[in-house]
């Protein structure tokens, strides 16, 4: 939780962090799985059931994020860190897209510890609160874990179909 300069939880950054999460529950960025995609991973929560589907499509040169689309269902949290996942990771390096994922996961996995740094995790950010709740972690990490597991893959396809790869 965020504090006010006097000590008191701020609640109205609490709400508005709700009010982000449900915007993008409500109202997803980049749902729909698209094409062209470089890898496509379906991953599952077997906690609670909530499920994604991910595609990723990597720039030409496999050095930044064309794409990222998704479908799935489950909880509000869920779906709506997947969103905030899309919309802050396309068009970032991967490696900045790498370091948005560790922040992220940092952030929820922390307990409430860190906060986050909006700079890094934009509408990320609203998902702290989560860090309180450890059975929900899971749930706000489903859609990053599988962006993440989409990037091994669509790197390594674009690296083996590079001119001069020797399979192995």
């Amino acid at each position: 939780m965020r504090w006010t300069s006097s000590g008191e939880p701020d609640v109205r950054l609490e709400q508005m962090y709700q009010d982000v999460i449900l915007d993008h529950y409500k109202h997803p960025q980049h749902r729909g799985l698209r094409e062209p995609f470089g890898a496509e991973v379906f991953h599952v929560n077997p906690v609670c059931g909530d499920e994604v589907t991910l595609r990723v499509a990597l720039s030409d040169d496999g050095a930044g994020v064309a794409d990222v689309s998704y479908d799935g269902q489950g909880c509000s949290i869920s779906q709506a860190s997947t969103s905030v996942l899309a919309q802050q990771v396309i068009g970032q390096s991967v490696p900045e897209a790498l370091k948005t994922i560790e922040a992220f996961t940092e952030m929820v996995s922390s307990r409430g510890n860190v906060q986050g740094d909006e700079e890094v995790l934009g509408d990320g950010v609203a998902f702290a609160g989560v860090a309180k709740y450890p059975a929900r972690v899971k749930c706000a990490l489903l859609g990053w874990m599988a962006f993440k597991d989409a990037l091994v893959q669509a790197s390594a396809a674009i690296e083996a179909s590079a001119p001069g790869h020797r399979g192995g």
